[in-house]
């Protein structure tokens, strides 16, 4: 947002599905994991204010628990906390997708993921060149794709 101000940025939601499934893992034993799982797989269905509902109602209905800390004085939740941390933080991210229809911007990042692996294997097969003609190759490649 610094570097493009005015440019509207879409997190891809594979990612942060993937982000959050590390913290929860994929069995969350508790109420608190389960729900934030269940809001999740419902992630792409729902609208940003729906979303936003939701995940308030999660960190509500759970901020004793989340706030439990263990002899150390440390929280014993970390994990949990910092799903609902990730997902707050990008929460902005998220739905520019379905803000802006008229730029169908796509909710994953599929397609440059792709392309990446794709320039990444040109790349290597150079090996040994030098940076500025790295950075020429690569510039080479972006603009002819």
């Amino acid at each position: 947002s610094e570097l493009f101000p005015g440019t509207p940025i879409q997190m891809c939601l594979f990612h942060q599905k993937a982000t959050v499934r590390r913290y929860i893992t994929t069995k969350p034993k508790t109420d608190c994991g389960k729900a934030i799982k269940e809001l999740m797989a419902e992630m792409k269905d729902l609208s940003e204010i729906v979303f936003f509902d939701r995940l308030k109602a999660i960190k509500e209905n759970y901020s004793d628990f989340l706030k439990e800390r263990n002899p150390n004085r440390q929280f014993m939740h970390r994990t949990l906390r910092s799903a609902i941390r990730s997902l707050t933080t990008n929460l902005p991210y998220l739905y520019t997708w379905k803000r802006y229809p008229d730029l169908a911007i796509p909710n994953t990042t599929n397609s440059c993921d792709g392309s990446f692996a794709h320039w990444k294997t040109k790349v290597k097969l150079h090996r040994g060149l030098k940076k500025h003609r790295k950075t020429k190759m690569i510039s080479y490649l972006l603009k002819n794709s």
